[in-house]
């Protein structure tokens, strides 16, 4: 994947200025607060030296009515572009209301722009009704030792944001134990991991599990801990 497309939406957007709705603000404390974390942790923000300068980082939650059609399974997300932003209020989420890899058109309604990566979340919460919460953060820590850690990565030339994702992410799940939740990578997208659950805590200690295996093992292959941001 070329860096100089990190960023950029791929899809078609049906997006309507609006405020968010009730159902979805709910959602919000919770969701914010773990993208607090991930910011904190350096899984979402925004570098110069990285990715072009783009920023990268998107976080979503589901919004009933539940258990919901595939493909019309609404979700809450961190808009497009906002992964620099120290802090957000809800003036940086949108409401995915349908998503359509085939077709590759998303529709959304919100105060921001859906995240780039909206169809890749639209294709984990295809998975099952039971996944409620789906994190997406850079870690090239945990990115460079995918294969030790065994973690399921969709292939390398596969890009972010594309149907081909969201068809990979559906191929592995099917083909690894990850329909019940946990986490991957994302073989064609520079540093990229997701992480889903029943609930946004679930899908953030996995997460952070994850996180910490990796810096584990680059302690004990270099012996020093490195910033997260490295």
């Amino acid at each position: 994947m070329s860096a100089r497309s990190e960023g950029v939406t791929k899809f078609s957007a049906r997006h309507a200025d609006g405020p968010l709705p009730s159902a979805a603000v709910a959602l919000l404390p919770r969701l914010a607060a773990w993208r607090a974390v991930l910011f904190e942790l350096g899984l979402v923000g925004q570098d110069a030296a990285r990715y072009d300068g783009a920023g990268y980082g998107n976080v979503s939650a589901r919004v009933g009515p539940f258990p919901g059609a595939r493909g019309a399974r609404a979700f809450v997300v961190s808009g497009t572009q906002t992964g620099g932003q120290p802090c957000v209020d809800a003036g940086a989420f949108c409401v995915v209301r349908r998503y359509d890899a085939a077709a590759n058109t998303v529709d959304s309604v919100g105060p921001a722009r859906p995240s780039s990566e909206s169809l890749t979340h639209g294709a984990v919460y295809d998975l099952g009704p039971h996944v409620r919460a789906v994190l997406h953060g850079h870690c090239p820590v945990v990115w460079r030792a995918r294969a030790a850690l065994r973690l399921p990565t969709t292939p390398d030339a596969v890009d972010y944001g594309t149907p081909a994702m969201a068809r990979a992410v559906g191929d592995l799940a099917r083909s690894t134990a990850l329909l019940d939740g946990g986490v991957f990578a994302m073989g064609g997208h520079e540093d990229g991991v997701v992480a889903f659950g029943r609930s946004l805590d679930e899908a953030g200690a996995a997460l952070l599990r994850v996180v910490v295996a990796a810096r584990a093992r680059a302690f004990g292959e270099a012996g020093v801990a490195c910033s997260p941001r490295r």
